[in-house]
């Protein structure tokens, strides 16, 4: 039998959700790096292992079965991603620009890293804006769409893109460059950590950043992990 810590970090918090809440304590990526193992995202989160496994097992006896989304029809997942992370991205990006403004007006001078945030912020708006999109109005239609043809005993559609894999690997890999955007402004934060004496706006921006990636972790977990792999396995 396979260990846990010679499994991915996937692959646990697929079997084990709870885990998700660990990860994110740590500072273990789940999504993006999923698919490394265990051993070697605790080296790269520099976490000792041996608590690491205790905080999963302890995470695992105290957790109640919620529905687990690998259970749940894609057009399920689908609607779970659009109306909770899709629409979170969409009213806190604008928020957090407002905020961001804010602060770097009034420390930016002194505090050259906000400008940094600020532009890193803006790219992963605009990058996830389009992303989105995509997602909304053609391969989540798609994705459905094979779904309901498959439960009805019809053939699968066939799409201009050819195989769903196609624009699944777009969409991955956009999911890591924003993985990677907001990687920067953790490290620029000093893992959202406001400087002493910070103004409430100053301690809202680095919470709301925080709050944006964490969700971003949740949105790509869902997708990364679970619907594109069986959206692949049912075209299959």
């Amino acid at each position: 039998m396979q260990s846990t810590l010679e499994k991915t970090v996937r692959e646990i918090a697929l079997e084990n959700p709870s885990s998700i809440r660990v990860f994110e304590s740590l500072g273990i990526d789940y999504c993006c790096g999923g698919k490394r193992p265990l051993t070697e995202a605790c080296t790269r989160a520099n976490v000792d292992f041996d608590r690491v496994l205790e905080l999963l097992e302890n995470a695992k006896i105290n957790s109640a079965p919620d529905g687990e989304w690998t259970q749940k029809p894609l057009g399920a997942i689908i609607q779970q991603i659009v109306s909770k992370h899709h629409a979170f991205v969409r009213t806190e990006t604008p928020r957090i620009g407002m905020l961001l403004a804010k602060v770097v007006g009034k420390h930016g001078a002194s505090q050259p890293e906000l400008i940094r945030i600020e532009e890193l912020f803006s790219a992963i708006g605009q990058e996830l804006a389009t992303h989105m999109l995509k997602e909304e109005q053609v391969l989540f239609p798609y994705i459905d769409q094979m779904e309901q043809a498959l439960k009805n005993g019809d053939p699968v559609p066939v799409a201009f893109f050819g195989s769903v894999k196609r624009p699944i690997a777009n969409m991955v890999a956009e999911h890591d460059d924003a993985g990677a955007l907001l990687a920067q402004i953790c490290e620029l934060s000093n893992g959202y950590t406001p400087p002493a004496g910070a103004c409430p706006t100053f301690v809202g921006l680095f919470h709301a950043l925080e709050e944006f990636e964490r969700d971003l972790h949740h949105h790509v977990h869902l997708e990364n992990n679970i619907l594109f792999p069986r959206a692949v396995e049912m075209e299959q």
